[in-house]
């Protein structure tokens, strides 16, 4: 190798460190010394996609032989599937949601709360700009699906409003 192929490998192996450091999904920077002398790098980190988790389904614990055991009540098809998400508000796009207006404020919903068409039911951040999420009907906030600075993607259920 030449001298200049040896900067700059040393150069790259220093943006990766830089990357794996700062935990940065992707770089990207040129670099020129002169008129014909120019390097160009662009280094992506592979993201793992976040994991969709579903709620643990407890199994029934068998009783001893000598109590008598009264029949297991059968649970709704709701809690071996998930939540009903048909009235779920969804994300209208990939970004960082926010419960709040702020940190340390009070949550613009939760669960219970009479809400109206339009309020707004948490913000999500996306490349730096703040978006508020209405609610498209009146009704009842049941469930609220995802956490304060959790990221989301493109229609995520967030909300769910009946």
């Amino acid at each position: 190798m030449t001298e200049q192929s040896d900067k700059d490998v040393d150069f790259i192996q220093a943006l990766a460190d830089m990357v794996n450091a700062a935990n940065l999904a992707e770089i990207e920077v040129e670099r020129s010394s002169g008129e014909t002398d120019i390097l160009k790098v662009r280094l992506t980190r592979n993201a793992v996609a976040p994991l969709s988790v579903a709620a643990p389904v407890m199994a029934p614990v068998a009783a001893p032989a000598s109590v008598a055991q009264a029949p297991a009540p059968v649970a709704p098809a709701e809690a071996e599937s998930g939540p009903d998400l048909s009235n779920a508000v969804t994300s209208p796009m990939v970004g960082t949601v926010y419960l709040a207006a702020e940190p340390g404020a009070a949550n613009f919903v939760s669960v219970g709360d009479q809400i109206t068409e339009g309020q707004t039911l948490l913000i999500i951040e996306a490349m730096k700009t703040m978006n508020q999420i209405p609610s498209p009907r009146a009704g009842t906030v049941k469930a609220v699906l995802v956490g304060n600075a959790e990221p989301v993607e493109f229609g995520e259920p967030l909300v769910i409003v009946e």
